[in-house]
C-alpha cells in the first residue's frame, strides 16, 4: 500500500505510543504531538493526510484546532477522539469539517477500518485530481499566436461565469474544444458535461432527446428517458450545430432557457434544473435570422458571450506546434517512437490552406503516425494534395514542376491513394487490395516498394 502519514494529536503519552505502533506495523509513516499548538506548528511545516485529533487538549481544544486545521490550503483528513464524547460534540465536529469521531477507549479496529475509509477518499480525490489535469490537458487550447492568446484571455474571464456562450467558428476549428475548457474552468466543473449535436438528431427525435419522455408516450417509447437538460443538471449543456434546430425545437428551448424548466415529452410534470448553456454554430445566425430559419430571440439569449475561434490559416504560425502535439498524442496511443517532420515536409503543411481546419491536421497527423515507418517525415510522406495546396499559395514550383519526374510524381500518387484506402479499411490489406483490385500479394509488394508499413 501506498505510505500514507498520520499525525497523533493527544495529551495522554501511552495512548500516543500504543496507536503510534499499532499504525506504523499497519505500514502508516506516523508522529505524534500532546498539544492543539504542537499540531499547528507541526502541519506548517510538514505535509500530512490523516490527523487523529483528541477533543480534549491542554490549552487550545480539539475542536479550535480542527476549525484553524480546515483554514488551511490544503488541510488533511482529520478524524476527532474523544473519551467524553456526546452527539452534540460529533455533530458538531462534522459541520467542521471532520471525516469521522472516534470514542475512547479506542477500538483497535475500529480506528483502523476508519483510517481505511479515509485513505479511500484521499485515493479518490486524487484520481479525480488526475482526470481533471488529463481532461484540462487534452482541451488545452494550443499555439502562441495572437488570436489563440486572445482566446485563452477570453475563456478566463469568460469561464467562471454562468453567462450564456454562443461559440461561432468553421467546421474543424474547435468549437467542441472551447466549451470542454469552459466547463472545465467553470465553477461547474465537477458536475455534468452532456453533448448535444443538434445536426445529428433526426427532427421527430430531438424533443426526446433534450427534454426526455415517459413509457408510451410514442410509438418506440418503450421506458422513460433522461433528457439532456435533465442530465446536465448542475452542469453544463453544450448544443452543437444549433444553427440546425429546426424552428419548432427553438421555441421549446428557449423557453427552457429563460425559466429553466421543461416538461418531458408525455409527461404533465414541470421539472426545474440549473444549467448553463454553451452553443456553436459554423453558420451565419445573422443571415439565418434574415432567411427565417433562425429565431431572433433565441440568438440573443444564446449570445450574452460571443466567442470566435478563427480557421487555421488565420493562425498558421500555431501549425508547428499542433502538429507536434498530435505527433506526440499519437506515438503514446499507437505505442510508436516519437515522429518529427523533415524542414520541407514541414513547409509544406505551413502552406496548406486546411480546408478542413485543426481536424484536417490531426487525422493527417494521424495517418502519418500509423503509416510512415520510419521517425522522420519526409515531404514524400504528404499527400500529393498538399504539395499542389503549398505551389498555389504561393511557390515557385508549379503541380507540372512539383516532382523531379514522372516516376516520382506517379509514384508520390500511388502512396497517397494507397494510404487513404487503408485508412479507409482500418489498415486491413485484404479488403483494402480488394477495394484497389488488386491481388493481396501485389498490394504487399507495391506497399513495400513504396515504403508503406501497417502496423509497424
Amino acid at each position: 500500500m501506498a505510505h500514507y502519514s498520520v499525525l497523533i494529536v493527544d495529551d495522554e503519552p501511552g495512548i500516543r505510543e500504543s496507536l503510534a505502533g499499532v499504525l506504523q506495523d499497519e505500514g502508516y509513516l506516523v508522529d505524534a504531538v500532546e498539544s492543539g499548538e504542537a499540531c499547528l506548528d507541526f502541519l506548517a511545516h510538514h505535509n500530512c493526510d490523516l490527523v487523529l485529533l483528541d477533543i480534549w487538549l491542554p490549552g487550545m481544544d480539539g475542536i479550535q484546532a480542527l476549525e484553524k486545521i480546515q483554514a488551511l490550503e490544503s488541510p488533511p483528513i482529520v478524524i476527532m477522539i474523544s473519551g467524553h464524547g456526546t452527539i452534540e460534540t460529533a455533530v458538531r465536529s462534522t459541520k467542521l469539517g471532520a471525516f469521522d469521531f472516534i470514542e475512547k477507549p479506542l477500538s483497535i479496529d475500529k480506528t483502523l477500518l476508519t483510517l481505511k475509509h479515509a485513505v479511500e477518499q484521499l485515493t479518490l480525490a486524487a484520481q479525480n485530481r488526475q482526470l481533471r489535469e488529463e481532461l484540462q490537458g487534452k482541451y488545452r487550447i494550443i499555439g502562441e499566436s495572437v488570436p489563440m492568446k486572445a482566446l485563452r484571455q477570453q475563456l478566463a474571464l469568460a469561464a467562471p461565469t454562468n453567462g450564456r456562450v454562443l461559440v461561432f467558428g468553421e467546421s474543424g476549428t474547435g468549437k467542441e474544444l472551447v466549451a470542454h475548457a469552459l466547463h472545465l474552468l467553470s465553477l461547474r466543473a465537477r458536475e455534468p458535461f452532456v453533448e448535444v449535436n443538434c445536426a445529428a438528431i433526426p427532427e421527430e427525435l430531438i424533443e426526446s432527446e433534450l427534454f426526455g419522455h415517459i413509457k408510451g408516450s410514442f410509438t418506440g417509447a418503450v421506458e422513460d428517458k433522461v433528457g439532456k437538460f435533465e442530465q446536465a443538471h448542475g452542469g453544463t449543456l453544450f448544443l452543437d450545430e444549433v444553427g440546425d434546430m429546426s424552428l419548432r425545437t427553438q421555441s421549446k428551448v428557449l423557453r427552457v432557457i429563460e425559466e429553466q424548466r421543461f416538461t418531458p415529452v408525455g409527461s404533465g410534470n414541470n421539472l426545474t434544473v440549473d444549467v448553463r448553456v454553451i452553443a456553436a454554430t459554423n453558420k451565419n445566425l445573422q443571415e439565418e435570422i434574415q432567411k427565417g430559419n433562425f429565431r431572433e430571440d433565441l440568438f440573443y439569449r444564446l449570445n450574452v458571450i460571443p466567442f470566435f475561434v478563427p480557421p487555421l490559416r488565420d493562425h498558421a504560425e500555431d501549425i508547428p506546434a499542433l502538429a507536434n502535439y498530435f505527433l506526440a498524442e499519437f506515438a503514446r496511443a499507437y505505442g510508436r517512437r516519437p515522429k518529427h517532420f523533415a524542414d520541407a515536409a514541414q513547409e509544406v503543411i505551413l502552406s496548406y490552406r486546411w480546408p478542413g481546419n485543426v481536424r484536417e491536421l490531426r487525422n493527417l497527423v494521424e495517418r502519418l503516425v500509423i503509416m510512415v515507418p520510419g521517425e522522420r517525415i519526409e515531404r514524400r510522406h504528404l499527400p500529393p494534395s498538399l504539395s499542389h495546396d503549398h505551389t498555389a499559395s504561393g511557390s515557385t514550383r508549379t503541380p507540372t514542376t512539383g516532382f523531379s519526374s514522372l516516376q516520382e510524381a506517379r509514384a508520390a500518387y500511388e502512396r497517397d491513394y494507397i494510404l487513404r484506402k487503408l485508412e479507409e479499411n482500418q489498415g486491413n490489406v485484404t479488403r483494402a487490395a480488394e477495394a484497389l483490385g488488386l491481388e493481396r500479394s501485389h498490394l504487399y509488394r507495391k506497399m513495400k516498394s513504396l515504403g508503406i508499413t501497417v502496423g509497424g
